[in-house]
């Protein structure tokens, strides 16, 4: 059965993000006064829910000192985060993809506010007709984000598949029943994404998107 949903996750998948996500995590608990968490840690929460991911990566902060982590984060992240850009070859594939009548949706550990703010400069709002957000449901990997997108859509399983960057992404699939698609342009390297079974697994979206394109014609 040919896939009538793909579903990105945004950071590390479409958005080339995780250098300034990793840097404003780390920054946020030094202005803090906690510990560096390195990059190793700052980069593995990226997907989760911020609150989640910065517990994650300052486990001896209190809940006061994680509500003021996520204001210093945000400050952090959005001092730049209108320079950054999208991965090549994204737009050209939901173009086509669109083109297909394939519906594109979005799962993402941002906030609503957060993937607003970045499909509007990436100009991209267009091409996407649902998406969750972490601020509306569990953090990944809980699989709420895509079983709301599968019931939105009246779709099964079998016809959704889920693009990301992360062990997140293709845990919160596994446990949606949904396949899922990894990239290795984000925050996971390959040898933690070989850890969690998948479909496939290409080396960005760019690579990904001749050979999604074919299978969506043989189906």
């Amino acid at each position: 059965m040919t896939f009538k949903m793909v579903v990105f996750d945004w950071d590390g998948t479409l958005l080339d993000s995780t250098g300034a996500i990793t840097r404003a995590i780390r920054q946020a608990c030094v202005d803090a006064g906690l510990a560096d968490p390195g990059a190793e840690i700052a980069s593995y929460v990226i997907g989760l829910g911020l609150a989640d991911a910065l517990r994650h990566a300052a486990p001896a902060a209190s809940d006061d000192q994680i509500r003021k982590l996520v204001e210093s984060y945000r400050t952090h992240y959005l001092s730049n985060d209108h320079e950054l850009s999208l991965f090549e070859g994204v737009v050209p594939l939901l173009q086509a993809l669109n083109d297909r009548g394939v519906i594109c949706t979005v799962a993402t550990g941002k906030s609503r506010q957060g993937l607003n703010r970045a499909m509007a400069h990436s100009d991209t709002a267009r091409f996407f007709m649902g998406s969750r957000c972490a601020d509306e449901c569990h953090s990944k990997p809980h699989p709420q984000m895509l079983l709301e997108l599968m019931d939105e859509f009246g779709l099964e399983p079998s016809e959704v598949v889920m693009v990301g960057d992360t062990t997140h992404d293709l845990n919160m699939a596994q446990a949606a029943g949904v396949r899922a698609i990894a990239v290795e342009t984000g925050a996971h390297p390959p040898r933690l994404l070989a850890q969690v079974p998948h479909f496939k697994s290409f080396l960005s979206v760019n690579e990904m998107a001749p050979w999604l394109l074919d299978y969506l014609e043989q189906a």
